[in-house]
């Protein structure tokens, strides 16, 4: 099954991402913060990232812009995940590379629709 890169700064949320993706047979790895991620994803090579938009120091769009530009994870798929939840955000999102759109509060299916929409 696919290994998962969990982007979340919200420790609760984190846990809740995490504990849907395992329980539906992905293998997960999990940071707090948009720098790390961008290490992580070229070193890990993770199948899918899964990320929150707004983080402190760089947000989720700017991760996803970094993915994207980076030939060693360009084609690696984003997950948006976040509260923003208007139709502009996820425009915006969708222009900075992601490919799938979630938005909090989530159920299990609909992380895991999106997650399997895009890997």
């Amino acid at each position: 099954m696919s290994t998962v890169l969990v982007v979340e700064d919200t420790m609760s949320e984190m846990e809740l991402i995490c504990n849907y993706l395992r329980e539906s047979g992905y293998t997960v790895i999990s940071t707090s913060d948009a720098k790390d991620a961008l290490a992580k994803a070229e070193q890990q090579k993770p199948d899918l990232v899964v990320t929150d938009l707004v983080m402190p120091g760089m947000s989720g769009l700017e991760l996803c812009r970094s993915l994207k530009k980076n030939p060693a994870t360009q084609k690696l798929p984003v997950v948006v995940c976040t509260s923003k939840n208007q139709d502009l955000d996820r425009m915006w999102a969708m222009k900075q590379g992601a490919n799938g759109y979630v938005t909090k509060p989530f159920t299990k299916e609909e992380l895991v629709r999106a997650v399997r929409a895009v890997a």
